[in-house]
């Protein structure tokens, strides 16, 4: 991608996809790379501003996170948020030390002088604390500029240089005035324009898989998810009928949506597809029967899902690339691109077995967080109702149900969850919830309906509030709705005789249940 960016090197701290999120919203495009990245590499990418997150370590230790002290000779300002700004202080000569007071939580940063960081920021902000150590010296040419009750150096900076290191965390939104912050280096330090738009990123990337594809045919996989609709449309606009978009049901997806999906992007929708159902649900019963473990649940079913690709590409002749809706949490999550811990298996991300028949990937969703997949999604004209649906994952309900999956725990868990939506939805929720659905428990407990003992299975409801999907917390649906859902899915659902909530934030839960 052929444009001005920034780029953020990971240390391992848990909001570092959340910094490239709001450098983005800044209208500035960025990218996250792991520590170990060569500094060549990086010199390579001229990127017109660097920021150093945070992480869990203590800089100062022989094996934490480290990087070379020529990276502040590049000569483009570099902004270190936590760990990254006790690691900028420690490799230029600074102090770093155990703090005698750890903060943690919202603390009030005092602004002692003027900085182009802190412009338009108030003299007294609320920032998220999050730090064992601090900054007891700051290196030759820097000058402190902000403090706490507990942390004599809460900013500093080196004009001359245009070296930046706060102890906080701008990215999250307990910092009051962080997106103005981050905003004030890549806009006005780092002097970038801020031309990174959707509409822009939409027409490019046609031009893109056009120019890429040539005359060649693409085989996309179609899961009538959000991330996948958005990249066959696409596909379509740069290609047409050289796209044929399949659709696997594999019997794991909410009640009706195959038939929903078919209903979009098969003949009588409204897009220039060709379209392939292949209905597969005993063929993935068969395959996960006795499997309990979700990992393993997760690998079966992504195999099957290429499995069943080789099969309908041979049908269809040469075929030269299969489409898939990667997007960027995916590619971090999965270990590549960043420092963050391996969360996510079942994306192919980075490419397929070795023995799998295709000549490459086309992603063109690789780079978008997926509230940007949402308004590439309407930068396309792709209605409202489908690019804002509910998330849903790959490996759909198998990793919903817990323990082994059968096709009456699928019949369960779908009925239950549709009783659900239907209930957020009549309660009028829908819009200010950021992920909600049914799951299917392993446990099995007495109950008493009528005049019968029962023993049956037990229904979790999840409903979380997130805006970037990196962490969650339970949202509170009113009790009278709880109830509703409660009293109808018992009374409905055969096979349940007990509905509980979950209230587990993310992290140290997943918004998945699993």
């Amino acid at each position: 991608m052929n444009q001005e960016k920034v780029i953020v090197i990971d240390f391992g701290g848990q909001y570092n996809q959340l910094v490239a999120r709001r450098v983005r919203e800044c209208q500035v495009y960025c990218e996250i790379y792991s520590y170990k990245t060569d500094l060549e590499q990086i010199r390579e990418m001229n990127p017109k501003g660097i920021i150093l997150t945070g992480g869990p370590n203590s800089c100062y230790e022989d094996d934490s996170p480290t990087y070379t002290k020529e990276l502040f000779e590049l000569g483009v300002p570099i902004l270190g948020l936590c760990y990254g700004a006790q690691l900028m202080q420690l490799l230029l000569g600074g102090t770093v030390e155990k703090a005698p007071v750890r903060e943690y939580g919202k603390i009030e940063v005092q602004v002692e002088q003027s900085s182009p960081l802190f412009h338009d920021v108030s003299e007294k902000t609320v920032c998220w604390m999050s730090h064992n150590d601090y900054i007891s010296h700051v290196a030759d040419g820097f000058e402190i500029v902000a403090h706490t009750a507990d942390c004599p150096v809460a900013a500093a900076q080196n004009l001359d240089r245009n070296l930046y290191a706060i102890q906080f965390h701008p990215e999250v939104l307990h910092t009051v005035e962080g997106t103005k912050m981050l905003y004030n280096f890549v806009r006005n330090i780092c002097g970038l324009a801020g031309t990174w738009r959707m509409d822009s990123f939409v027409q490019n990337s046609i031009q893109e898989i056009r120019k890429k594809v040539g005359d060649g045919k693409v085989l996309c996989a179609l899961s009538g998810g959000v991330d996948s609709s958005v990249a066959a449309v696409m596909l379509a606009k740069a290609i047409g009928k050289q796209l044929t978009c399949v659709f696997v049901d594999h019997g794991l997806l909410r009640k009706n949506e195959g038939d929903e999906v078919e209903e979009v992007f098969g003949p009588n929708g409204p897009y220039d597809l060709n379209f392939i159902r292949v209905n597969a649900q005993e063929r993935y019963y068969n395959k996960l029967a006795g499997v309990v473990e979700p990992e393993e649940k997760r690998k079966i079913i992504g195999e099957e899902f290429i499995r069943v690709f080789e099969e309908e590409a041979k049908k269809i002749g040469k075929v030269d690339f299969l489409v898939q809706g990667t997007i960027y949490p995916d590619v971090v999550e999965s270990g590549l691109g960043g420092e963050s811990a391996v969360i996510k298996s079942h994306h192919n991300v980075g490419g397929l077995p070795d023995y799998v028949d295709f000549k490459e990937i086309i992603e063109p969703l690789r780079d978008l967080f997926k509230d940007e997949v949402r308004k590439a999604g309407l930068e396309m004209d792709i209605p409202e109702n489908l690019v804002f649906r509910q998330p849903f994952p790959g490996p759909g309900l198998g990793i919903r149900i817990i323990g082994e999956v059968t096709a009456e725990k699928v019949r369960i868990v779908q009925d239950a969850d549709a009783i659900y939506r239907e209930e957020v939805a009549n309660a009028g929720l829908a819009s200010s919830i950021g992920q909600y659905f049914a799951a299917l428990t392993n446990m099995r407990s007495v109950g008493v309906m009528g005049d019968e003992r029962t023993y049956d299975y037990a229904v979790a409801l999840r409903a979380v509030n997130t805006i970037d999907f990196m962490t969650a917390e339970a949202a509170e649906i009113p009790w009278e709705v709880l109830q509703r859902v409660m009293s109808r899915i018992i009374n409905e659902v055969p096979g349940v005789n007990r509905v509980m909530y979950d209230l587990t934030s993310k992290p140290p839960g997943t918004i998945e249940f699993e």
